[in-house]
Parts: structure tokens; C-alpha cells; sequence
């Protein structure tokens, strides 16, 4: 088995993990939304089940921008393909960043006075 072999079975094997965290996270979360909107109630149960659909994207998210960069460097090593990346990285690093400012409800830089006035995160 040659390296570029290698490494593209390493590839497939985050880009598997991250569509498995993306389903069985968003999964997850929606079975224990639906089970615990009888002991919390409807609105508590969806809070709880957005975050943790938003919490498994994120997770999702960082496995396949390993695999995009595992690819970009190892295997495909183009201008092209570092452009593609680049461009791939962007948007999901904002779409990252987008999701946790909304399950924290407030930007990274102010979450350390937001704690220290007590006030809680979501």
C-alpha cells in the first residue's frame, strides 16, 4: 500500500466519522428531545435538542476539516486543491462560529465578562 493510499483511506475514515457524528448526534438529540418534553416540557426539550444538534454540527464540522486538510496536504498537494480548502475552511469556520455564538448566546470575547457578572450562557 503506497502512502497517497494511505492517506486516502485516512481521509475516508474522518469524512465517515464526521457524517457519523453529523447523524448520530442530530439523532440523538432529537430522540432525547422528544423524551424528555414529557418531563420538561415542549420548549425546554427543543432548547436542549438545539444545542445539542448545534453542539454534534460543530463536532461534525472540525473531523471533516481534518479530512479536507489530511487531503489538501498529503494527497492533492495543488494550488488548486490549497485554494479549495481555503475557500472550504472559510465557510466552515464561519458557519463554526456562527453555531457557537448561538448555543452561547454571546461572542467568544465577551464570554469571560458575561460569567463574571453571572449571567448564564443560553
Amino acid at each position: 500500500m503506497s502512502f497517497d493510499e494511505l492517506m486516502e483511506l485516512v481521509v475516508h475514515g474522518f469524512e465517515i466519522g464526521g457524517v457519523a457524528i453529523l447523524v448520530v448526534g442530530s439523532l440523538t438529540a432529537c430522540v432525547h428531545a422528544l423524551w424528555s418534553a414529557r418531563t420538561t416540557g415542549a420548549q425546554s426539550a427543543y432548547e436542549a435538542a438545539r444545542r445539542n444538534v448545534g453542539r454534534a454540527i460543530l463536532l461534525g464540522l472540525e473531523f471533516l476539516i481534518i479530512a479536507d486538510i489530511v487531503l489538501t496536504i498529503t494527497v492533492d498537494p495543488t494550488l488548486e486543491s490549497a485554494l479549495a480548502l481555503g475557500l472550504i475552511v472559510l465557510v466552515r469556520t464561519f458557519l463554526s462560529f456562527s453555531l457557537e455564538v448561538e448555543l452561547e448566546g454571546t461572542l467568544p470575547w465577551r464570554r469571560a465578562t458575561r460569567r463574571e457578572a453571572g449571567t448564564p450562557a443560553g
